[in-house]
C-alpha cells in the first residue's frame, strides 16, 4: 500500500454527508492506493483501519476451512471496510483482500471512533449501510445455496463491473473458483456459457462484459435485490 495524498474523489458514503460533517471526515482520513492482493484485515484480528474505497474495491472474505475461504461480499466506493467498528467491535469476523487495486480514504480505527461519536450523520449513514451489509449477506448465502454457477458468475461479474467502473477487467478462472467456492471446472464451463451467448468475452484472464443488458438478465434475481437494497436504504439520505 503508498500513500497518495493526490487522490480526491468520495466514495458515496461520504458523499451523503453535509459538506462541513465530509470535510472534517477526510482531514482525519490519509489517501492510499490499495495494491491488488493486498489483505486489510484478517479473521479474528484486531481492526487498526477503516478504509473508504473511492477507485478500488475489496473482497469480504469468510475462511472455510485451512486452505479455502468463499467471498461473501464486495466493497467498492458504494462501502466501507472495517463495518464491525460502527458496532463497536474491534475485531472482524471476516478477511478484506483487495480484490481491485486503486485509490482510498484510510483513518485509523481510534480517529473512525471519535468522528462516529461526534458525527449524528456520520452514525445514520452508516447504520443504514450495515443494513445493506446484512441483506447483500443473506442474500449471498440464499444464493450460493440455490442458484446455478452460470448465474451466480454473471451476478459476481456485474458487481465487479460495478466497482472496477469499466467493462473490462482481469480476473482469473483459478480466482473465481476461489470466490465462488466452486471448482475450477465449473467455473470454466460457465464462463464459456456466457461467452457463447456473446455476453462476455474472456481470453487468458481478461474479461470484457459485451452486453450488459444480456447479462443482467443471466444472473439470478440476487444482483437486483442487492442494487435494490442499497437504493432503498440511502433514497431518503
Amino acid at each position: 500500500m503508498s500513500t497518495d495524498r493526490r487522490v480526491a474523489p468520495l466514495n458515496r458514503l461520504l458523499a451523503t454527508l453535509p459538506r462541513r460533517d465530509s470535510q472534517r471526515l477526510l482531514a482525519a482520513c490519509e489517501a492510499v492506493t490499495l495494491k491488488f492482493g493486498e489483505i486489510l484485515c484478517e479473521p479474528d484480528e484486531r481492526i487498526g483501519h477503516v478504509y473508504f474505497p473511492t477507485d478500488s474495491f475489496v473482497s469480504l472474505m469468510i475462511p472455510v476451512d485451512a486452505t479455502s475461504s468463499l467471498e461473501v461480499g464486495l466493497v467498492g466506493n458504494e462501502g466501507m471496510v472495517g463495518s464491525p467498528l460502527i458496532l463497536g467491535v474491534n475485531v472482524s469476523p471476516l478477511r478484506a483482500l483487495v480484490q481491485g487495486a486503486g485509490p482510498a480514504w484510510r483513518m485509523t480505527a481510534a480517529a473512525f471512533a471519535r468522528e462516529l461519536g461526534r458525527c449524528p450523520a456520520l452514525r445514520r449513514t452508516l447504520n443504514r449501510y450495515l443494513q445493506v451489509q446484512m441483506h447483500q449477506l443473506a442474500q449471498t448465502a440464499a444464493c450460493t445455496r440455490y442458484h446455478v454457477v452460470e448465474a451466480r458468475l454473471a451476478r459476481w461479474l456485474l458487481m465487479t463491473q460495478d466497482r472496477a467502473h469499466m467493462d473490462g477487467f482481469h480476473v482469473t478462472h483459478e480466482f473465481l473458483a476461489y470466490m465462488l467456492g466452486v471448482r475450477r471446472v465449473g467455473v470454466t464451463k460457465a464462463a464459456n456459457a456466457l461467452q457463447k451467448r456473446k455476453l462476455i468475452h474472456y481470453h487468458r484472464g481478461e474479461v470484457m462484459i459485451l452486453d450488459r443488458a444480456g447479462m443482467e438478465a443471466a444472473s439470478c434475481a440476487c444482483y437486483r435485490l442487492d442494487r435494490q437494497s442499497y437504493e432503498s436504504a440511502f433514497a431518503a439520505a
